[in-house]
């Protein structure tokens, strides 16, 4: 294997590369859908599946968003990722509120390898304090559609979760 494979700082570009990543309008990063199934009798594919990486590099995240169908996040390579939850309904709830959920290798110190945000949820996602890139993945059955996302308005959910207003500003995009 050639040094672009084998060096951790020349890893993200190779990996670019080989999947042929893109970036992602609004949402931020890059990605490639690696699949999505049989179209249903409503237009949507019966599911779908997408490879993603982030950077540490400022402004490189996942915007605040959120799908009508669950989505499952999978961790593959690099550093931790923080996925940031805000649960709808749940505005000044303490026990239903904001969450931050980790995806990485140390399973048993607390972190996700996979992890399903529910339908509705406000999310957004970055690569973890210290971290440098991670490689994961998203799938949803029924599948996305560009028609199913819904861009967060920093303002709106600033106001909804008062106490978290600073983490939805860094976490939004206009």
């Amino acid at each position: 294997m050639d040094d672009r494979h084998t060096s951790r700082d020349r890893l993200p570009e190779a990996l670019i590369d080989f999947y042929g990543l893109a970036p992602l309008p609004r949402e931020g990063g890059r990605y490639r859908c690696t699949w999505a199934g049989p179209e249903r009798p409503d237009g949507r594919p019966e599911g779908s599946a997408i490879v993603m990486l982030l950077t540490a590099e400022p402004g490189d995240f996942s915007a605040l968003h959120r799908l009508p169908t669950d989505e499952i996040w999978h961790f593959y390579q690099g550093d931790p990722l923080t996925l940031f939850l805000l649960p709808e309904g749940s505005a000044g709830s303490s026990a239903g509120g904001a969450r931050t959920v980790v995806l990485g290798p140390d399973v048993l110190g607390g972190q996700h390898v996979q992890f399903t945000v529910p339908a509705g949820t406000w999310m957004a996602a970055e690569v973890a304090d210290g971290g440098a890139w991670t490689l994961f993945g998203c799938t949803m059955a029924p599948g996305f559609t560009v028609e199913d996302y819904e861009h967060g308005d920093a303002a709106v959910l600033a106001a909804r979760f008062p106490q978290e207003a600073a983490r939805i500003t860094a976490l939004s995009r206009p």
